[in-house]
């Protein structure tokens, strides 16, 4: 692997495989949430300081068939070059002679993007002569796309074997690799982890790899009713996984053998209806009746879950506490995200991941309070998970 830092660039084109893969508004095409796009723009600074021309491509959304207008790359241009402060040139296509024309011909300074990689199949299914067309486009490949280093993609991972002496991260991902390495690997105590979201299946393979490292793991969102039910708690009409009330018995029991203080909410917020204007009051947890449901944490859940944090010397946050995006079931995830905040200010590391957690903190206009928020929801669950992902081994190669 050749490092980032010092590789000479000048004269070089950069083709940097970045995450822009950012969300738009339906009615008018433009962005609501830049924040893929401004965790890029380091790198691409670095490579255009140090002399280099730059090549951009990513993907955006999930096109069927080939060309659809709502998912091209051209509705970021505008924004892309004024965060960069450089014109962004744009080809209306990722491979092929016009394509090719635009990025033989840039100048040291300047920038081009690609048109969305997804509007060929080829790019998901990782084909060998697409990774190829694309690797035409560059002298230097650079992989800044953590988002998208879990798939073994055309232009994450494939591309890679065309520069085999000429292949690095950016700074983004290796910004992403070090905080999580972080968390997993620190001997500083305690470890703190906050694991929200609807279900526990989905959560599963992280929860047990977590019960070998953290001193505290708590318990939040949806899951936390199934964790209730397994000891036999009342949960009402709160959403639950019947299937999936062993693997709580069986997370509760790790958790003993491992002296890990799993930490299920004591107190939950509930409602008649999922409605941000349903009829709510506060329960304990275990005490919630027929025909009502959970939709947040508790007043008590709070304390309990800052006076954990408020302790703790490394803080991971995947998952929120309830319905976030309602304003009446957002004081249980707001309480936690500002405990984190809290933690970070007296010295803790706290490393925010996954999407909802970042939309989270993101809402709260939290995220510049808090030592890293991850871009790569399923990248770093995966990490996490100690899955090898091949966007990382690709380059490590």
């Amino acid at each position: 692997m050749t490092d980032f830092h010092n590789y000479d660039f000048k004269g070089k084109r950069a083709l940097i495989r970045v995450d822009f893969n950012v969300p738009l508004d339906k009615e008018t095409l433009e962005i609501t949430d830049d924040t893929r796009i401004r965790a890029a723009i380091p790198t691409i600074q670095r490579v255009l300081k140090n002399g280099g021309s730059v090549v951009l491509m990513s993907h955006l959304g999930r096109p069927k068939e080939g060309f659809e207008d709502k998912f091209s790359l051209s509705h970021i241009v505008k924004r892309t070059s004024d965060l960069l402060g450089v014109p962004v040139k744009f080809a209306t296509d990722c491979i092929g002679s016009e394509a090719e024309e635009l990025s033989s011909t840039l100048k040291a300074g300047e920038v081009l993007l690609l048109e969305n990689l997804r509007f060929y199949k080829q790019e998901t299914a990782g084909t060998e002569s697409f990774a190829e067309s694309l690797a035409k486009h560059g002298d230097v490949y650079v992989n800044d796309a953590f988002g998208t280093a879990h798939r073994a993609h055309a232009s994450t991972t494939v591309v890679a074997k065309f520069f085999p002496n000429d292949k690095m991260f950016g700074l983004l991902l290796e910004g992403e690799i070090k905080s999580v390495n972080k968390v997993l690997n620190s001997t500083e105590k305690p470890l703190t982890a906050i694991v929200g979201g609807a279900k526990v299946s989905s959560k599963i393979t992280i929860i047990e790899r977590l019960l070998d490292k953290v001193d505290n793991l708590i318990v939040g969102g949806g899951m936390a009713y199934t964790f209730v039910k397994a000891q036999g708690g009342k949960v009402g009409n709160s959403l639950v996984e019947d299937d999936c009330l062993d693997i709580a018995r069986a997370v509760i029991a790790k958790a003993k053998a491992n002296n890990v203080n799993l930490y299920i909410p004591v107190d939950t917020v509930i409602a008649d209806k999922f409605d941000n204007d349903a009829q709510r009051k506060e329960v304990n947890i275990n005490e919630i009746p027929d025909g009502w449901m959970g939709l947040d944490t508790g007043s008590q859940t709070s304390k309990d879950c800052k006076e954990m944090i408020l302790k703790s010397k490394l803080i991971l946050w995947n998952g929120p506490m309830g319905v976030f995006e309602m304003d009446n079931f957002q004081a249980g995830t707001k309480d936690v995200a500002m405990a984190i905040v809290e933690a970070t200010e007296k010295g803790a590391f706290s490393l925010i991941g996954g999407g909802d957690s970042v939309a989270a903190i993101n809402k709260f206009h939290l995220a510049d309070k808090v030592s890293y928020v991850s871009t790569g929801g399923g990248a770093m669950l995966e990490y996490l998970e100690g899955k090898e992902l091949p966007g990382i081994k690709a380059i490590l190669a």
